[in-house]
């Protein structure tokens, strides 16, 4: 693919959560358009969550832009059981990167929010304006909350100070190099590893949380990235922005395809005493659109049969 733009070519650019599931995509949609100085914080080395090594990080690298991804975060079953780590630890990542790349005079910030952000018994399509019209689904409000906070940051620092920070939504994501990890994983990829475990043992059944009623929204993160590094390119407001496909299906639907995809034929057995999380969940997606050209390209069965094939390889290579 050609890009005609010389944006990012003399860009400094630090991405947190870049060595991550959709960070991976970022990085690689930059080298695409020609960014050659992309610098990926570990752990290891930084911890975000305290001033001193965000304070490290930005004098080492002297970035133009920041795109902050890094999140800890998981499925519903992570959020109920780490709510108080959950909200702490992205609260300060947020808080403290916004406050000293203001200080550290960097260009602009792309702050990436969550779905999760949304209250509970939000109208569907949910609507950017929507966003303060109630409390979040209760299993994950601390850790959306925390992210939240990154929204009321980015406007209020606009307004004080004229700093340019962005705050983008997105949906669920999923595909390849998705996490797996049945403690934490989401409901795409811990679904895909149920059935192909099922298939691989000769289970004639799987247990799925839930009532298969509630409906949610997948992004192919591959859409994502491409919607991240087009609005870091070119919309300057802080008018929070969602980030989806615009498609909605039912949890017993995917399931019902996933098991399809991946060749399982036994029984789907519904765990009801287990929570459904937010009944509805489908974007409106008119704003990415209209502010920054984006719009999602990846057929669902097709980003699915692709995140289907990367576990199967990822499983062999073991």
């Amino acid at each position: 693919m050609i890009y005609l733009s010389n944006f990012w070519i003399d860009k400094r650019v630090v991405i947190t959560g870049g060595a991550g599931f959709l960070g991976s995509y970022v990085v690689e949609k930059l080298q695409e358009r020609g960014c050659k100085n992309i610098f990926v914080p570990r752990s290891k080395d930084y911890d975000l969550t305290k001033e001193k090594s965000i304070i490290d990080l930005l004098n080492d690298t002297n970035p133009n832009m920041i795109i902050h991804l890094a999140a800890v975060v998981g499925g519903i079953g992570a959020n109920r059981e780490n709510p108080g780590s959950f909200f702490y630890k992205n609260l300060m990542m947020g808080t403290q990167l916004i406050e000293q790349a203001r200080l550290h005079d960097v260009d602009k910030f792309v702050a990436i929010g969550t779905i999760c952000a949304y209250p509970k018994y939000t109208p569907v399509p949910f609507k950017e304006e929507d966003l303060w019209n109630g409390y979040p689904e209760e299993t994950n409000a601390p850790y959306g909350l925390a992210k939240k906070m990154m929204l009321v940051q980015s406007q209020a620092y606009r307004q004080q100070y004229g700093f340019n920070s962005i705050y983008l939504l997105p949906v669920n994501l999923y595909g390849p190099r998705d996490n797996f990890d049945p403690k934490t994983s989401h409901v795409i990829p811990a679904l895909i590893k149920k059935c192909i475990d099922a298939v691989n043992e000769g289970k004639d059944e799987i247990v799925v949380w839930g009532t298969g009623n509630a409906t949610r929204e997948f992004l192919y993160v591959e859409d994502c990235a491409e919607a991240i590094v087009l609005a870091a390119e070119k919309y300057n407001s802080s008018d929070p922005v969602n980030i989806g496909s615009g498609f909605e299906i039912s949890i017993k639907d995917l399931v019902n395809l996933i098991a399809e995809l991946t060749g399982f034929k036994g029984k789907i057995v519904w765990d009801a005493t287990k929570p459904d999380g937010q009944p509805r969940r489908l974007l409106d997606t008119s704003k990415a659109e209209k502010n920054f050209g984006f719009k999602a390209k990846t057929d669902f069965r097709e980003g699915l049969k692709k995140t289907i094939e990367w576990y199967r390889e990822s499983i062999k290579n073991r």
